[in-house]
Order: structure tokens, then sequence, then C-alpha cells
């Protein structure tokens, strides 16, 4: 199902954004005060080219538990949670939001990606008494920092599910690959992230109107940056055709390591137990005296003596997301190789030999420990964390 524009991109001021972020603005003219009001929590950004897929019947619950990395057979109505679907190597194909409603099983995922989904499902089904639905483009996904005024209300609310993002609470079952293992040491111990899923029709007929009275829309340019300073991974971005979800920190929020068979379970527990992730994901707190912000797909690499050997250094990693906070300056994720040192200056290498690089310095603070598997997978360190 190709994702079309949003009806909010014909809103006074609306910057269409790139990439997967095509189809919604970026930014409606006021990016610095838009990302202001998104982090004070009287703003919500028009996220309605994420796809939506709904699962219905009797079996729905103890048929994701069984195909997902998350256990779900006792999720009660209302209750948030991230599942992955893996392939047999244990490498990440959907990150799903998930929210069930006591009749119906919501599930949102990355732009492009409820086609592959819900043909997916749909080949599943077997003989289990479950329908599954893409709803992409009927349903639009709004995000927030807080409860929207009205929206949560019985009867009349505006949205017909809301999803409330568990980073950083370690989830039952789950383990963080960060250094410490407490939840409220972590840098985004106070993020909270809301998706609210409204009829398309709503936004198409009312526009800016269907907001309660103060709040304003903002742009993904000022969600990605909230989300990079939260250190939340986002499949497609800080992801690839490889990545397993002990290199993001998944592990903490949408892998619960001990419950039944699944696909990919067997990398997940080996990893867990016996190996290191072979890569981590990493904060990086760019130099601003630059006037662009490098491009992610950008190399990054350790920091050498001088600029001709930065030309010619051997990769340490990519960076993945970019952003520009509002309090923080230029930001970034970047996955790295694992035995990068966690203490060394990065370069971010962005150009061509061609047409000339140019380079931007970085500091590193830790997402995923260097030693994540081999300290923090050993049977003494399984502490059990619950949410928040």
């Amino acid at each position: 199902m190709s994702v079309l524009p949003s009806a909010l991109l014909s809103v006074k001021g609306a910057v269409a954004g790139n990439g997967p972020d095509a189809p919604v603005a970026a930014h409606y003219g006021q990016p610095n005060a838009e990302q202001r009001a998104l982090a004070e929590g009287t703003a919500v950004v028009d996220l309605s080219h994420r796809g939506v897929v709904t699962v219905t019947g009797a079996d729905r619950l103890t048929w994701l538990n069984v195909l997902s990395s998350q256990k779900l057979d006792r999720l009660a109505p209302g209750t948030s949670s991230e599942t992955l679907f893996l392939d047999v190597q244990g490498r990440i194909e959907f990150d799903c939001h998930l929210v069930d409603d006591g009749e119906t099983t919501w599930l949102t995922v990355e732009p492009g990606h409820s086609d592959g989904l819900t043909a997916w499902l749909q080949n599943m089904r077997f003989a289990s008494r479950v329908e599954v639905a893409d709803r992409t483009g009927e349903i639009s996904v709004l995000g927030s920092t807080a409860a929207v005024p009205g929206w949560d209300a019985d009867g009349d609310s505006v949205a017909v599910a809301r999803w409330q993002d568990p980073w950083p609470a370690i989830g039952e079952g789950g383990f963080p690959y960060t250094a410490d293992p407490d939840p409220a040491q972590h840098p985004a111990a106070d993020w909270t992230w809301n998706e609210y899923l409204v009829p398309s029709s709503v936004l198409a007929e009312s526009g800016v109107e269907a907001l309660p009275e103060g709040w304003t829309l903002a742009g993904t340019m000022s969600s990605e940056a909230l989300r990079v300073a939260a250190l939340r991974p986002r499949q497609g971005m800080d992801t690839d055709e490889r990545t397993i979800p002990h290199e993001v920190d998944l592990v903490r929020t949408a892998v619960h390591l001990d419950k039944g068979c699944y696909k990919g379970q067997e990398t997940i527990a080996r990893v867990h137990n016996l190996g290191r992730p072979p890569r981590r994901l990493t904060f990086l707190q760019l130099d601003g005296s630059g006037h662009t912000l490098p491009a992610p797909g950008s190399d990054v690499v350790a920091r050498p003596e001088t600029e001709d050997q930065a030309a010619t250094a051997r990769p340490v990693g990519t960076l993945t997301s970019v952003a520009l906070h509002h309090e923080m300056g230029p930001i970034a994720l970047a996955m790295l190789k694992r035995n990068t040192d966690p203490e060394a200056g990065l370069l971010v290498r962005n150009g061509s030999a061609e047409d000339g690089w140019s380079f931007t310095a970085a500091t590193q603070e830790t997402v995923v420990s260097p030693q994540a598997g081999q300290v923090l997978g050993r049977q003494t360190g399984f502490l059990r964390k619950g949410g928040r």
C-alpha cells in the first residue's frame, strides 16, 4: 500500500519531510517553537504515514504471543507493549507498537511496512481464530509527549486507541544493555511518548480544529530531535537488515527472555547468554560550529591527528539519525563496532573523495555497553525490573 501525503500537509506553512517522512510535515514554519511546544506537552505530531494493522478474533493475543518476541497472551486491555517479528537469524523484520482494547489488537509500524506485516500475518493464520487487516490510510497516527485532553474519553473520543511508549522502562522478561541497569539512571528516564490512532476522516474534515484549545501542530523535525535525545532507536533509521535487538537495546522493551519458542529466539538467547552483539548503538553530541548537519549514512571514524588521516581512516561505524535539539544543539545516533573505545573522540566524515570531505567532531555517550553479553548476560545479572 503506497503512503499518500497527509491531509495536514495542506496546513499553512507546512514543509514536507524527507525520506520515509516525506508524506508528512517536517515543520510548519517554526521548527524551534514547535519542538519546544512538543517537549512541553502542548503539541502533536502528524505521523499518519505510519502503518496501522489490526488483529481481531478470540485467539489474537495467544496467536501473536507465539509469533513474536514479546509475551502477549495475558496482555490486559489498554496496556501498551512493543514487540518484534524476527527472521530465523534473530534479525529485526518488524518493530511493532502494540495495544489491545479488549476486542482489537492495534499495531503500528514504520512507513511502508504494513503491507509486508499484513501479508506475513495472513500467511501464519492457519486454523487460528483471527482476522488481520491493514488499516493504513483509514486510521492515522498522531504523536505527543503528553495526554491530549479529550482524546482518551470514552464514547465520543477523537481517538480509537492510544499507545504509550514503554521506553526506557524494563519490561517483564526484558533486560537492559546499557552499562547501568537502573532505568532511573537512564538519560531518558523522564521520556514519555504517546501514539493516538485517529480516523483519517477526522484530519481530512477538521484539520487543526481537531486539536484541543491551546494545542498546536509540530513537525517530524521536532519528534525526531526528542527521540534521538531519548536514545530511542527507530527501525529503518537506526537499524538495517542485519540488526539484532541487542545492538539497539530493544531487549529492554520488546523482548521477553523467558517466553516460549518463536522465530529468532535461538539467536536472542545465544547472544544474550554467551556472546556479545557485534555492533552497538551510541549517542553522539556533534560539534555545532558548522553550518550544516552531517547526513545519515556518513562514516564515523576514530579521531586522528590530521584531516588527511581522517580522509583515509577505516570507519568504526555509521551515522544513523541526526537532529537539531532545541537545548542540546546538534545530536545524533550512530551504529559502531562493538570494540570501539567508548572514550575515544570521533569524527563524522561527510561527502566523498571526489567532491571533498567535511568533518564534524563528535563525543560519545554509551547507549549499548561494549561489554553487553559478556557481563550483562551472566545468570547472576538477571535483575527483574518492572515498568515505570
